[in-house]
């Protein structure tokens, strides 16, 4: 009897939350969460998590340092909804409330190999800075960046038809140059 071919892939993700740079705050902490199309499902480890609050290191780049764990594997049949690492920045306000100092949202990357990536909080429809309707609740400004490592492997996505890249980056590689926003 002939074995049949994988029905799913699988997309395992792990490394971290690094740091942020955020100039006017200090004793800030993070929240993450994965979203995903309703055709992945995580098959182990944790979708979301909340870090430690950390202060500014002495050093003259005086980055917010958390180094806080990402380690995540999800299944799918299709591509369409890769998952996302939404991430939320806290910290305390002058009467010691915790208030929302930024939010971000980057794409896991297609490719496996290790990643560094970087981007700062954007509209998911540029066309509402245009728009009247609703514009009075929104105010923006870049506060800060944050800097996350991925370690990317992927398994069975070429069996099943998708290609993500040169034959050698299928499954585990070496470190790949560093992506988006310098250090």
């Amino acid at each position: 009897m002939a074995a049949a071919g994988p029905s799913v892939f699988l997309l395992m993700v792990n490394g971290q939350v690094e740091s942020a740079q955020f100039p006017e705050y200090d004793d800030l902490y993070c929240k993450y969460c994965f979203v995903y199309g309703q055709d992945w499902a995580p098959t182990a480890g944790l979708e979301e998590g909340i870090s430690q609050i950390t202060s500014k290191s002495q050093d003259a780049r005086r980055a917010l340092v958390w180094n806080f764990p990402i380690d995540v594997t999800f299944k799918s049949t299709n591509p369409y909804g890769w998952p996302q690492i939404v991430l939320s920045v806290y910290g305390p306000d002058v009467f010691g409330n915790d208030v929302v100092r930024g939010y971000g949202a980057v794409h896991v990357p297609l490719s496996p190999g290790r990643w560094f990536m970087g981007r700062r909080p954007e509209y998911t429809d540029p066309k509402v800075v245009a728009q009247g309707e609703g514009r009075e609740v929104t105010r923006v400004r870049s506060q800060g960046f944050v800097t996350l490592l991925f370690n990317v492997v992927t398994k069975d996505m070429r069996k099943l038809g998708y290609d993500t890249g040169p034959p050698d980056t299928q499954g585990i590689s070496g470190p790949s140059p560093p992506q988006g926003l310098p250090r």
